[in-house]
């Protein structure tokens, strides 16, 4: 019997933002690699996506039900996938 994989969480980034920097930095400093999908806001794609998310916000969080926006709701929506390894926060 296999597990289901965890589903990936989507960080709507700028490369040259500072505070995208950190959501970047937190994800790779606690090995979050293979459960967040980074999405690079310079495409016109993703940029789509972001927006009919309800984006405004750069860095953005989308956990598959809502969208967090910002440095701080970002890192404190991961935080809970690393606390509590968990996705319902």
């Amino acid at each position: 019997m296999s597990t289901p994989e965890s589903p990936v969480l989507e960080l709507f980034h700028r490369i040259a933002d500072p505070p995208s920097a950190a959501a970047r930095r937190f994800v790779t400093d606690h090995a979050l690699e293979d459960r967040v999908r980074f999405r690079n806001l310079t495409y016109e794609e993703v940029e789509k996506d972001w927006r009919e998310r309800g984006g405004h916000t750069s860095p953005a969080l989308w956990d598959g039900t809502r969208l967090h926006q910002g440095a701080e709701a970002v890192v404190a929506r991961l935080m809970a996938v690393v606390n509590l390894g968990r996705d319902d926060a």
